[in-house]
């Protein structure tokens, strides 16, 4: 069993909101907690595919330093309100909708007449401020689908129309991830690692589809590289085993089948174990301390004998 490295498992997952979630992920190898920990991060923050603003062609202005007639707000100040709306786009093509608003008052992203392929997450998000009744804001807004950053420059290298400002685009909807190690145990052995980890997201994608998509892209990522190589791993198993729940770890376990006779317990020990038809580890671990004791022509000095054996497999 010391050889095996533990399979872990996402014990619990607890919501805070519709954008936040906690995974708590055990048990690890002594050290995995870190190593997973900081690999789920990264790929989280740079690699989940989202939806982001990548030009804006407004009426009335030809490039960002200049104003639109009526509206409190200069372009500038616009695009950086612009950035701040999310999408959740259905498809991987190019996407132009547009904003229209007349009159006064707040224009916000509500007022984008989206299409069948595009949502709008936040629709509250303030854009801009028309400050006279007869004022009015018209501007075409173009969304892509893409991974990580994209800076104004690469996006000005693919822009056709020259009076379509160039927005550097921020894809990915995961806003925040935080995460911690602590220790956990499974039977005897007391320095497995449980990793406790947070995801925030914008709003179009919910936290557990951020981090299954993380993990399945490092799983892709390693798979490429191993080749044709397997590793055996221990079966999973339950947060907080106590010995008496390793049985759950699985039929094919080899070292819960191992037979009692192969433990090398004293002939008295061995006997009443086998006496009392328990032929095997999984058997064992299938009784409590207490139904141990009382089990025919077994003591506690046996089941002191038992205990050593146990934590000499590191059980």
């Amino acid at each position: 069993m010391s050889k095996m490295i533990y399979t872990p498992g996402v014990v619990t997952v607890t919501e805070h909101s519709a954008t936040s979630a906690t995974f708590a992920i055990e048990p690890l190898h002594s050290g995995y907690g870190m190593t997973l920990g900081n690999s789920l991060r990264r790929v989280a923050l740079s690699s989940i595919a989202g939806a982001a603003i990548t030009g804006v062609k407004f009426e009335g202005a030809s490039h960002e330093f200049t104003t639109l007639p009526s509206v409190k707000e200069d372009v500038v100040e616009i695009i950086l309100n612009l950035k701040s709306v999310r999408f959740r786009v259905f498809g991987d093509d190019v996407q132009t909708v547009r904003l229209t608003k007349k009159g006064k008052g707040a224009v916000t992203a509500k007022d984008i007449a989206v299409n069948a392929d595009v949502e709008v997450v936040n629709p509250d998000q303030v854009i801009a401020t028309i400050d006279d009744d007869k004022g009015s804001i018209a501007l075409d807004i173009t969304i892509e689908v893409g991974r990580g950053y994209r800076t104004v420059e690469e996006v000005s290298s693919q822009k056709s129309a020259t009076d379509t400002v160039a927005v550097d685009a921020i894809f990915s909807p995961v806003q925040r991830v935080r995460y911690k190690v602590e220790n956990t145990r499974v039977g005897q052995k007391t320095d497995l690692d449980k990793l406790i980890i947070t995801i925030d997201t914008d709003g179009s994608i919910t936290p557990n589809d951020a981090f299954e998509e993380a993990a399945a892209i490092l799983v892709n990522q390693y798979t490429a590289l191993a080749g044709q190589t397997k590793v055996d791993t221990a079966a999973q198993v339950p947060a907080g085993a106590t010995d008496a729940s390793i049985v759950d770890m699985g039929e094919d376990s080899p070292a819960l089948m191992t037979s009692i006779e192969d433990l090398n317990l004293t002939a008295r020990t061995t006997n009443a174990l086998v006496n009392n038809d328990i032929h095997t580890v999984k058997d064992l671990f299938s009784l409590s301390d207490a139904e141990l004791r009382d089990l025919k022509g077994f003591g506690s000095k046996a089941l002191d004998e038992v205990k050593e054996k146990m934590a000499e497999m590191e059980f």
